[in-house]
C-alpha cells in the first residue's frame, strides 16, 4: 500500500478534540467519503482508503449524509450483479451445510 504525507498544524488534533490516531482515521474517512460522493471511488475502494469494511463505510455514509446511490448506471448494474451472485453462493453453501 502507498502512503501520502500530510502536513497539518501542531494543534489540529486538539482543535478538533481528538487524538492523533483518531485524527488520522478521520482524515482518511473524510477523503474517502468525499471521493466516493464525487464518484471518484467505488464504495469498495473508498472503504479500503478509509481502512474499514464496505458495510462499515456505507454506514458512515449514512452518518455523514453521503448518498450511497451515486453510481453510473453500468457501475450500479455491476455492483448489483456481484452482490446477487455472492448471495446465491452464500445461500447454496448455507443450504449444503444444514
Amino acid at each position: 500500500m502507498r502512503q501520502i504525507t500530510l502536513e497539518y498544524p501542531d494543534d489540529l488534533a486538539l482543535a478538533v478534540l481528538t487524538t492523533e490516531e483518531e485524527l488520522q482515521a478521520q482524515i482518511r474517512l473524510m477523503a474517502a467519503l468525499k471521493m466516493f460522493e464525487l464518484g471518484k471511488l467505488s464504495s469498495g475502494k473508498a472503504a479500503a482508503l478509509a481502512g474499514m469494511s464496505r458495510v462499515a463505510f456505507l454506514e458512515q455514509c449514512g452518518l455523514y449524509g453521503v448518498s450511497i446511490v451515486n453510481y453510473a448506471p453500468e457501475e450500479l448494474e455491476n455492483e448489483l450483479r456481484v452482490d446477487i451472485e455472492a448471495a446465491r453462493v452464500f445461500a447454496t453453501t448455507s443450504a449444503k451445510t444444514h
